[in-house]
């Protein structure tokens, strides 16, 4: 993608106002937000906000409709047969970015940390993909060749991303852990997940 192109699906953090959300969630992140901000300003709380971006990685919800993208696509790529195939909603030209939860943890511990920035500031990735890309990663990693078939379903936005120019210009740093590389971990675990239940 040109740089044109990320520019226009980069969620930077003054880009939620004026504030028209895809749904209720949004609206009620950012109402909490307004409620930090108020404690800090007439309590003194010390408060600090992190917009988080996609988390994924080992001990999430990886089944039962709660889990994140990443973790269902590596679920529904180990339940399914040889030559099988996987749903995926919408057409799979959807674009986001997933951040490894070790990076999330990083993230946070620097703002914690910062004596002076308390946010908001985005705590996610911005390397992007599509929903079909990572539905051909997992499948590289499990070394299974599965057919995608895209079936009615909720499909969010066309396109997100996180903008990382603030977190690096007031905490000096950038998650930068591959895709590829949480993915792996991801899908060790949860088909160790799914081996113990089956043996259960």
């Amino acid at each position: 993608r040109n740089q044109a192109c990320l520019s226009r699906i980069n969620t930077e953090e003054n880009s939620v106002y004026p504030a028209n959300p895809d749904s209720e969630y949004g609206l009620e992140k950012l109402y909490s937000e307004h409620i930090y901000l108020a404690f800090r300003k007439n309590y003194g709380l010390d408060t600090k906000i992190a917009r988080f971006h996609n988390i994924f990685g080992p001990e999430g919800p990886w089944d039962g409709g709660r889990e994140k993208v990443p973790a269902a696509i590596c679920r529904k790529v180990i339940e399914a047969g040889a030559g099988g195939s996987i749903e995926v909603w919408g057409d799979g030209e959807q674009l986001r970015s997933f951040l490894f939860v070790d990076e999330c943890l990083e993230g946070v511990r620097r703002l914690m940390d910062s004596e002076d920035f308390h946010g908001p500031v985005n705590i996610g990735s911005d390397e992007i993909i599509s929903i079909n890309a990572l539905v051909e990663m997992v499948m590289h990693i499990s070394g299974k060749s599965l057919r995608i078939k895209h079936v009615p379903g909720p499909r969010g936005v066309n396109a997100r991303n996180s903008d990382n120019r603030l977190i690096k210009e007031k905490l000096g740093w950038v998650p930068d852990y591959p895709l590829r590389k949480g993915m792996e971990i991801t899908y060790r675990w949860v088909e160790s997940q799914i081996n113990r239940q089956r043996q259960s």
